[in-house]
């Protein structure tokens, strides 16, 4: 008897561990597709903009400036423009996001008021750009008659806007990462006698870099797409000219995509513009994403050093 009922217990065992074994192999198959179907729609989409796009692609086309009225000519000016945006926001969001992350983290007490703000944050991760846009039109554009800082449709404007649009995807990123740093990093920092402040800047931050650049890939990615954040307070539609300050009106390339498809009185002849400007947008995203990848990579690197 005994003997039976050990050899009924082996065969459950192994009948469960035979079930779990099904469902875990089930599961990783489906995160499997997941990651080659989004693969393939990257591959796809990737693929019909440079099809489309790269005949339109030339050194006139990328260095010149726009013509009739940006139906012809380059997309220099749209280029420089959404740099000047993107690296504008980025200069403005990360300091302010990182440092807001590590009151939240590492100074704020937790309670009643904190879940507040941490529900604000992460509900203005989710509003939509054009809410951003109409915000950045009334505060930053409008005439200090109508209650706005009256900087007119400007790169400054524009940068300001995209930095309170990517400002929540910053905080949130960096303060993921700084909870990711282990507790023994800081109790041994000030077990040698670092104040909490110095333990911050000189060990907690260091290791979180990486996942604080990884929160900067994502929103310079959303920044440099934008278009309804920035036809409110930057972007022209029309402009032959690099801005000379920041107080200029810029084109950026999803804005003239967006004219062009849809302001053209001929779809038709500007469909190739369409696919070489979307082509180099995506471009540059990748080009400035990279850059923060390798540099993420050499950091990481050395923390495991």
């Amino acid at each position: 008897m005994v003997h039976d009922s050990i050899a009924d217990q082996i065969t459950d065992d192994t009948g469960l561990n035979t079930r779990r074994k099904l469902t875990q192999e089930f599961w990783f198959f489906l995160f499997r597709m997941a990651v080659v179907i989004n693969g393939l729609a990257l591959f796809i989409i990737v693929g019909y903009m440079v099809y489309y796009g790269l005949p339109a692609i030339s050194w006139d086309f990328l260095t010149g400036l726009p013509t009739e009225g940006g139906l012809a000519g380059g997309i220099l000016p749209c280029i420089m423009g959404t740099f000047y945006l993107s690296m504008g926001s980025m200069l403005l969001a990360l300091p302010m996001g990182v440092a807001s992350a590590i009151y939240l983290h590492e100074y704020a007490r937790p309670g009643l008021f904190m879940r507040i703000v941490r529900l604000a944050i992460n509900n203005l991760a989710g509003v939509p750009s054009v809410v951003f846009g109409l915000f950045g039109m009334a505060f930053f554009v409008a005439s200090r008659d109508l209650g706005g800082l009256g900087m007119g449709v400007s790169i400054a404007a524009g940068s300001l806007t995209l930095a309170v649009l990517i400002l929540p995807v910053i905080i949130g990123t960096s303060e993921e990462a700084l909870r990711s740093v282990p507790d023994t990093y800081r109790e041994a920092s000030l077990g040698l006698g670092a104040t909490k402040w110095q333990t911050i800047v000189r060990v907690v931050l260091p290791a979180a870099l990486p996942g604080v650049l990884t929160g900067s890939i994502l929103s310079i990615s959303r920044a440099a797409g934008e278009t309804a954040a920035i036809m409110f307070t930057a972007a022209a539609s029309y402009n032959p000219r690099l801005a000379g300050s920041i107080f200029d009106e810029v084109m950026a390339l999803p804005y003239q995509i967006y004219s062009l498809s849809v302001s053209s009185t001929d779809p038709e002849r500007t469909l190739p513009l369409q696919y070489g400007t979307s082509l180099v947008l995506i471009t540059l995203v990748l080009g400035m994403n990279l850059i923060a990848i390798v540099l993420r990579s050499k950091l990481r690197k050395r923390l495991t050093k």
